[in-house]
Formats: structure tokens, sequence, C-alpha cells
């Protein structure tokens, strides 16, 4: 468990998620306590836990959903939230091969996806809602709500762990509650 506060573990994480030309602006150990994530793909197939690209595929919605708290590392870059899991943990998948597709950003696959890459970078664009509480212990409750109705609980400590293995915490904690407090209404 220790190892997941060590900064450079964490710096890696989510750099393997990183979109084209962004850069991590900041980067910490959280806490997920609740996802709902939905994502509509277009011109696919699904095969066994890969989305594969399809030309003559249909449109998927996949909705990856995690009702237990989890540890996670939560960065931004200049456009985008990150959130990449510490460890594997087990998700609820469901599809849905008609979905309403009225409002609803449908992306096409141009690579093999695996499911469990699903949801872990959004926009800042993409942002519906952000609720920002103080909660216990000098943590901070974040709420995200997105417009296609992905939400995202996430649980910001105070502390990065024991051992100074996050001598970045602090500071990055606070880049990160001013970007998603910019987004709450």
């Amino acid at each position: 468990m220790s190892g997941i506060f060590d900064e450079e573990r964490m710096l890696e994480s989510l750099k393997k998620y990183l979109p084209g030309g962004e850069t991590l602006t900041a980067g910490i150990h959280g806490i997920g306590a609740e996802t709902e994530i939905k994502q509509v793909f277009g011109k696919c197939r699904l095969v066994e836990d890969i989305l594969v690209p399809d030309e003559n595929g249909g449109v998927l919605e996949v909705s990856k959903c995690k009702y237990s708290k989890h540890d996670v590392y939560i960065g931004i870059t200049q456009h985008c939230l990150i959130v990449s899991e510490c460890e594997t943990y087990k998700h609820l998948y469901e599809f849905n091969d008609n979905p309403d597709l009225r409002g609803v950003s449908v992306q096409t696959i141009t690579a093999r996806l695996p499911i469990a890459e699903i949801g872990t970078c959004f926009l800042f664009t993409e942002i519906q809602k952000c609720i920002i509480k103080n909660a216990w212990m000098g943590a901070v409750n974040c709420l995200l709500t997105m417009k296609n109705g992905t939400s995202l609980s996430l649980i910001l400590p105070k502390r990065g762990g024991m051992g100074g293995g996050m001598p970045h915490h602090a500071e990055y904690r606070e880049a990160i509650i001013k970007c998603l407090s910019s987004y709450s209404g």
C-alpha cells in the first residue's frame, strides 16, 4: 500500500493517459469514492474486453462504474483531468448497442482500446458542474458531473501519505482544487 505514495510512480501512471501535446501540470494521490463513466464509441466492435476499430462496426455505449472507495492518482494538464487507478480494481461494465445519441459526442476508435482504459482522461470543456466541499481532517470532496452523464466523486486528502514520498502533494493539491473550482456552479 505504501508504494502508491511515490511521486515517481504517480507521474508514470498519469503520463500513460496524457493526450498528445499535453504535459502534466499537477498530480496527487487521491481516493475515488464513486465513479459512473459513460462513453459512446463508433465504428467499432467489442472483442472480449477490447474495443476494436471496424469500419462496418456500430455504435456502442460503454458504462464503467465503481461504487466503493479506491486509490487513484489525480492529475491535470492544460486542458484535461486525468484519473489513473493506483492498483488494478474491478468495475461494473454495461454495454448498450442502441444508445440515445441526442447531444452525445461519439468517439471513433482508431486503435484497439481495452475497456479498462476507458474513463481515464476528461476534457475540462466537458465538465458540466463541479461541487467542491471541505471534508473531515482537511480533505476536500469533489463531485464532477460531465455533459455526457459521467460522474466522478473524488476525495483529495490533505496529506500525501507517510514517509515523504509525495513531496509536492500540498502545492499540486491546491493547483488541482483551484483548477476544478473554476467549474463550480
